[in-house]
């Protein structure tokens, strides 16, 4: 059996040098799934994940098989583009509450985050649904003024708070300059805390450690986590409990020119990460005539940016925390291009303060079986170990990735 893996260098594409790539590999863990989101593994039992699909549903997968539906938002979801079930993100205390939270463009093309509620057959309960009110006006929804840029994911971190991230609201270069509005919450990440009673009126209190509380360095809206992005396709957090730092690492999907890697040290919030004012570390070649300057300073530069030379749309993945891709790949950040379907990872130097640089981009895409085995990534998952996962977004595909030269439990090696 000839197993697709590439031991040779490859080359570095921020430097132009080169770094070594002891070989991966992928095999396909299920398959069968339209449009998947997101990959997010039970942590009540190692054999269940969560696929989310794009039309609105959420399946299970259960030994590595597509199974039952967990959810079906289908008819209340408008899906396609960059619409549709989006997020799901399962409650610190899910394995006893049965709390989960989804994100989903509404049949009205604006954003829902709502909660549901587990039942003891294994599935969701649809009547439990609750729509977190926002602000004082106690809005069901986020008004989403275009069809692009709805962001759309949602993760808990460390400190057990909900973050949820939003994109601009769409268009092309920010029209209504929202990435930098304080009064709205669009183009921001938030961070909320939802660990609440069923009868609370919104669903979530805003955490008394938020940034923007005390109105400096501007008045904000007290949910706003951080400012400036524009579409941000995936985060998380390097996970503490596998040996992680609690850091926070984006993807933010570029305009004409740049992708970008974000980079923030666990709880450091009140950051403005500068778009429309700069797409990656660059200044915005591309404004809106007579764009405001951002709302406050400094702004934050990515740790890693590409060029659209490289590819076109950014899909965040995760730190690496497990065993099987052995120890050189500990704490190597992977992310993809959904675009161009290619796979790296960077390595991420701490330095003082939890701050990061990246070094050694290794990218992964031929050992990995090429554009062909891979397809559109639209996302990463990790399972309860921090083993790594791809979501094909094209191929309906999940694939699971390994380090040496057996695959375990039967899985079919990509060749």
């Amino acid at each position: 059996m000839k197993l697709v893996a590439v031991l040779a260098a490859v080359v570095t594409l921020a430097s132009g040098g080169f770094q070594t790539s002891p070989g991966l590999r992928a095999g396909v863990f299920t398959s069968g799934l339209q449009s998947p989101l997101a990959f997010v593994a039970d942590p009540t039992n190692p054999a269940v994940f969560y696929a989310v699909e794009q039309g609105g549903h959420i399946r299970i997968v259960r030994n590595r098989v597509v199974a039952e539906d967990f959810l079906d938002l289908s008819a209340a979801t408008v899906g396609g583009g960059e619409r549709g079930l989006l997020g799901l993100a399962l409650a610190p205390d899910f394995p006893v509450s049965g709390r989960f939270f989804v994100n989903f463009t509404n049949t009205n093309g604006d954003t829902v985050v709502a909660r549901f509620r587990r039942l003891s057959a294994g599935i969701a309960d649809p009547g439990s649904r609750f729509d977190l009110k926002w602000g004082p006006e106690r809005s069901p929804i986020i008004q989403q003024p275009f069809s692009n840029h709805n962001g759309g994911h949602l993760a808990f971190g460390p400190d057990g708070y909900l973050y949820v991230g939003l994109g601009d609201g769409g268009s092309a270069n920010d029209p209504g300059h929202r990435a930098q509005d304080p009064s709205t919450l669009l183009g921001k990440m938030l961070r909320i805390d939802v660990a609440v009673p069923d009868n609370h009126p919104n669903g979530y209190v805003v955490p008394p450690d938020n940034p923007f509380l005390k109105g400096t360095p501007v008045n904000a809206r007290p949910e706003i986590w951080s400012f400036g992005w524009r579409n941000p396709w995936r985060y998380s957090f390097d996970p503490p409990a596998l040996g992680g730092t609690g850091a926070l690492v984006v993807a933010d999907v570029g305009q004409n020119n740049w992708e970008e890697v974000d980079y923030e040290p666990r709880g450091a919030g009140g950051r403005n990460y500068g778009w429309l004012n700069r797409e990656g570390a660059q200044p915005n070649p591309n404004p809106n005539t007579q764009s405001p300057p951002p709302a406050y300073q400094p702004l934050f530069d990515p740790i890693h940016q590409y060029s659209h030379s490289e590819g076109g749309s950014i899909s965040g993945g995760y730190v690496y925390r497990g065993v099987s891709l052995g120890a050189a790949y500990r704490g190597r950040y992977f992310f993809a291009d959904y675009v161009r379907q290619r796979v790296w990872s960077i390595g991420l130097n701490i330095g003082a303060g939890g701050e990061a640089s990246a070094a050694g981009l290794i990218e992964h895409t031929a050992e990995l079986g090429g554009g062909s085995q891979l397809g559109n990534i639209s996302a990463f998952g990790i399972d309860q170990s921090g083993e790594l996962y791809i979501i094909s977004h094209s191929r309906g595909v999940v694939l699971r990735l390994f380090g040496d030269l057996t695959a375990p439990g039967g899985l079919r090696i990509v060749r």
